[in-house]
């Protein structure tokens, strides 16, 4: 991406149940960059910094749909994709009312504040010792953990009766937990990862999935309901507009 610069580290360690990523983004021009953000099953702490306005953090919840990011000229955005369990057992923060939006956080949240973007390096350092200080003393229960475990691992292709009797509990539970944790059912979330698992794919133009959908036309109607574009639009992502396709790393 011209003009753009992005990095992004794995936690590692302990960390990894909860965090999927610390990123960053900078737009070294002198005009903002719009880019449209896909549904990838994850929630996100974002730091903005611009020259001409004071550092703004935000909490973005679940999506399901396409959502616009806007760097501003000269900005940067640092940012912490989170795993689900997070929620309850590291930030403890309520993110069901966010599906589909975000809300703007108290100056500071997380003891992270505007010396701690000077970079990315030191954004990273100071992050992981602030969310490692998080980290839950109590056990986590043990179904829950064996849930998230299932999904990420599956890519969410899995069924909602297989998961629930994997982990011994109800489906009717789990969905509860879920709609009331995170504000979408069980089945939809699988559905969200599954799409999210065909970025791979996208990235080196295959548009056929591989994520157990039935059939091609499955596949496009599922990309069309979660990105409003086709696969092949996806894949060839003119302009840069789609920013995880633009920043993926190849494997």
């Amino acid at each position: 991406m011209e003009d753009v610069t992005y990095r992004e580290a794995e936690p590692g360690g302990s960390l990894s149940e909860f965090v999927k990523s610390i990123w960053y983004v900078h737009n070294s021009s002198d005009k903002e960059r719009q880019f449209s953000v896909l549904p990838d099953g994850y929630f996100d702490i974002v730091f903005t910094k611009s020259p001409r306005k004071e550092p703004v953090s935000s909490l973005i919840g679940l999506w399901t749909q396409e959502y616009l990011c806007i760097v501003p000229g000269d900005g940067e955005l640092f940012g912490v994709s989170f795993r689900l369990l997070a929620v309850e057992y590291l930030l403890g923060v309520k993110i069901a009312q966010l599906f589909n939006s975000e809300t703007v956080l108290p100056e500071g949240f997380g003891g992270i504040s505007g010396k701690d973007l000077s970079d990315f390096v030191s954004f990273e350092s100071k992050t992981r010792r602030v969310l490692l200080d998080m980290t839950p003393k109590e056990p986590i229960d043990s179904r829950k953990r064996e849930l998230f475990r299932t999904l990420y691992m599956s890519n969410g292709a899995v069924k909602v009766a297989n998961v629930a009797n994997k982990v011994n509990w109800s489906s009717r539970q789990i969905n509860r937990y879920f709609r009331n944790r995170f504000g979408i059912s069980l089945k939809s979330y699988c559905n969200v990862l599954r799409f999210r698992a065909s970025f791979d794919k996208l990235k080196e133009k295959r548009l056929f999935p591989e994520q157990a959908y039935a059939d091609q036309s499955h596949f496009i109607k599922e990309s069309k309901k979660y990105s409003g574009a086709t696969p092949k639009q996806l894949a060839d992502n003119e302009d840069d507009r789609f920013v995880q396709l633009s920043t993926l790393r190849r494997k």
